[in-house]
């Protein structure tokens, strides 16, 4: 009984904004697995802290699921994962905005750690420049220069697919 008053509400933001999150999560990691590994990282983190966050417990939430995919793409740099090759889009066959979303998802795991996480909170999540900034830890400016050079590779990185959807 005491256990369900000390984590009153943590129920309801889960049942609310848990696909949200988990979104977010797969997006930062790259893979399904792993997003649902960070996002129960991160309910663990708030759960540890229940009693001193006060306020925005989603933000709270936010913030740390941030933190510690920063933290696995430092641990990364040291063991370095071997990524799929991203392959065009396939054509007719009805799946082609799920080849679209995966060739993008793996196209977003090959940017660098902050350029990934600046789209991600700008472009996903629908984050200001300043939200950003606040979340991430960095200058404003940090975070537009990033999200241009983010963009620019991501279309360098999918510019190959309208020579492909061309030839086909």
């Amino acid at each position: 009984m005491g256990r369900k008053r000390r984590f009153d509400g943590l129920d309801v933001l889960v049942a609310e904004r848990g696909s949200a999150l988990l979104a977010t999560a797969v997006l930062l990691t790259g893979s399904r697995v792993a997003g649902e590994d960070l996002v129960q990282a991160a309910l663990e983190r708030l759960m540890r802290n229940w009693g001193r966050v006060h306020g925005d417990k989603e933000g709270y939430l936010r913030r740390a699921l941030y933190h510690l995919a920063v933290d696995r793409w430092r641990l990364r740099r040291r063991r370095p994962e071997v990524l799929a090759e991203i392959e065009p889009p396939s054509q007719g066959d009805g799946t082609d905005a799920l080849h679209v979303r995966q060739a993008l998802t793996q196209a977003l795991a090959l940017l660098p750690p902050r350029q990934r996480a600046v789209l991600v909170l700008r472009y996903w999540e629908q984050c200001s420049e300043a939200e950003t900034a606040e979340v991430l830890g960095c200058s404003v400016g940090t975070v537009k220069s990033s999200a241009s050079r983010g963009l620019a590779r991501l279309r360098e990185l999918t510019a190959g697919w309208a020579l492909e959807e061309a030839r086909v």
